[in-house]
């Protein structure tokens, strides 16, 4: 039986993804490098950086340095100002808080998901949120999920990894944590095959856990 969720944050509990690429794209536009969507799919897939980009076309170090920072810069923009709500996201975290315990695991940085989260309600279900500071080795490594699970001193069996990222998904494959993946449009392309479950939609997960 099911105890614990961890969920991951970006496209599962808000849509930022799409925002981080395109500041992706901006910083490294400025420095005449075109990052295709495609590209970045396949890095993201995988768990490397776009970066990498900038890497095999000569850039140095310190340019490149500069750009993340200023990339940072149009991400704060983006997820200050743009509609990063999913639909019926805290209505069904209202309806799960009665039966399960609930953690975050995200590879954002703490500053990032601090200003995602300060001024919405999803943190009040949570027992807790894990960004990227806080353990050795980021998805798709599987110490982020080990990391949750100890925080909830749960079993593997007793806890479910909602995500929708393949790097996610090999993250929690790699902790040998059962999977539930969420469609997402920006993600369709990542491969899921070794993914527990699948559910369109977020809203959809109480009843996926109520035939588990």
């Amino acid at each position: 039986m099911k105890k614990f969720l961890l969920f991951d944050n970006d496209g599962v509990l808000v849509e930022t993804e799409n925002w981080y690429f395109e500041a992706n794209v901006k910083a490294l536009a400025q420095i005449d490098i075109e990052l295709t969507f495609e590209t970045y799919m396949e890095i993201m897939a995988r768990g490397g950086t776009a970066w990498e980009v900038a890497k095999k076309q000569n850039v140095s170090d310190s340019i490149i340095k500069e750009q993340r920072e200023q990339r940072d810069i149009y991400y704060r923009e983006f997820i200050s100002t743009k509609d990063i709500e999913i639909d019926g996201v805290l209505d069904t975290l209202e309806n799960l808080k009665k039966d399960y315990k609930m953690g975050i695991v995200t590879t954002s940085r703490r500053v990032d998901f601090d200003l995602i989260h300060n001024n919405r309600d999803i943190m009040k279900f949570m027992d807790f949120s894990l960004c990227v500071e806080e353990y050795p080795r980021a998805k798709p490594y599987a110490d982020p999920y080990l990391a949750g699970m100890k925080k909830f001193n749960a079993l593997r069996e007793e806890c479910l990894v909602i995500e929708d990222s393949q790097r996610g998904l090999s993250s929690a494959v790699n902790a040998e944590i059962q999977c539930a993946i969420v469609e997402n449009e920006f993600t369709r392309t990542h491969d899921f095959s070794k993914a527990t479950y699948k559910i369109e939609k977020f809203s959809d997960l109480p009843e996926l856990l109520k035939s588990l």
